[in-house]
């Protein structure tokens, strides 16, 4: 796949990844990833990837393993559920912070806040 034009290098794709703010030669990818179909899907997988090494972290904590595999597939669904249950407010949320436009958005009923 090519990349786009503002495409983010690794490190600012994962201070994105973090919650942090790119610079403005990065809007029209953040335009693209948060507003083009498929954005959903990006979200979840950009979750995942910062999921990860939470995981790891909890599945090499001392206890027996069934609980250590209880505890992270609990942490990964959890989380999952709550940024799909949430998605849409996230993505308000990515835009108004980038300073971009958000959507109106017909399926949640009422205009974005």
């Amino acid at each position: 796949m090519s990349r786009l034009p503002g495409d983010p290098g690794p490190l600012r794709w994962a201070r994105y990844i973090l919650g942090f703010r790119l610079p403005p030669e990065n809007l029209s990818w953040v335009r693209h990833d948060l507003t083009d179909a498929g954005w959903r899907g990006r979200m979840m997988a950009r979750h995942l990837v910062l999921m990860t090494p939470v995981c790891v972290g909890l599945g090499l904590l001392p206890a027996e393993w069934g609980l250590r595999v209880a505890v992270v597939a609990l942490a990964l669904l959890s989380s999952t559920f709550v940024v799909g249950v949430n998605a849409a407010d996230i993505r308000q949320a990515r835009l108004r912070q980038h300073g971009l436009p958000v959507p109106d958005d017909p399926e949640r009923g009422h205009p974005p806040h």
